[in-house]
């Protein structure tokens, strides 16, 4: 699948729920706006979160009460209907597809088809990576697992455990050894690790946002997907989630 039939797959399926829950012919107001890190994810001790560095932002959306959030390294303000959100340019605009992602999760976290759709905070991200990694261990013992994005905390942890890869799109993260593992290309070394060492893939959903989350779906491998950000599109698609949030 392409970055361009996920997105209209995602906005077909979204669109059939708005119809269905009569959410269309209202005007329904979505307020989405960009948090500060410490809104984001409050008092952390590390400080090598990717929203610390400065590397990615996190918006949110409410929609009466429902609250949805999504990574994104292209920010945008919003407030607007759902049909003017179905207008966007889902597949080819980034600050587009950042608004369209928060405000389906808040929408189906309203709806009570979605969960997890709000960030940990402070020490919850420490202790979601524990609770991951022992069940883990405890799902499929001590497999071959390749990460898909650095959260450092659950990098930290499954480095700890298992025999571990990580794939990163950041240049400067790419080729330094952290915690015993080199971390690896995401497109350079995409083939060698997940099609053919992975026994399980743990993706971060923050790759919905930039459309790499394709290289991801149907794969013969199991795959799980941690954060926030997937928690909507892992509902319409039937994607295997494993997090912690709220």
């Amino acid at each position: 699948m392409k970055k361009e039939e996920l997105f209209l797959l995602l906005e077909e399926k979204f669109r059939k729920l708005a119809q269905e829950n009569q959410l269309l012919e209202k005007e329904v107001s979505i307020s989405c706006r960009a948090l500060s890190p410490k809104e984001a994810i409050g008092e952390t001790k590390r400080k090598d979160f990717p929203i610390l560095e400065g590397k990615e932002v996190m918006i949110q959306a409410e929609f009466e009460g429902g609250v949805g959030q999504a990574f994104t390294s292209a920010p945008a303000a919003f407030n607007g209907t759902l049909k003017e959100i179905l207008a966007l340019d889902i597949a080819g605009n980034d600050y587009d597809r950042s608004i369209f992602i928060a405000a389906m999760n808040a929408v189906m976290r309203k709806l009570g088809l979605c969960d997890r759709s709000i960030h940990c905070r402070d020490n919850g991200p420490e202790e979601c990576a524990e609770k991951i990694a022992d069940t883990l261990m405890k799902t499929y013992g001590k497999v071959r697992i390749a990460q898909v994005g650095c959260q450092p905390a659950l990098f930290e942890r499954l480095a700890g455990k298992f025999e571990l890869r990580l794939l990163d799109l950041d240049p400067k993260r790419i080729g330094t050894i952290q915690h015993g593992v080199k971390i690896l290309d995401g497109i350079r070394d995409y083939e060698e690790t997940i099609l053919n060492w992975a026994e399980l893939i743990l993706c971060t959903g923050s790759a919905l946002a930039n459309g790499t989350i394709v290289d991801y779906i149907g794969l013969d491998t199991e795959t799980l997907f941690y954060g926030t950000t997937a928690a909507g599109a892992a509902a319409l698609l039937g994607l295997k989630r494993i997090c912690h949030a709220l």
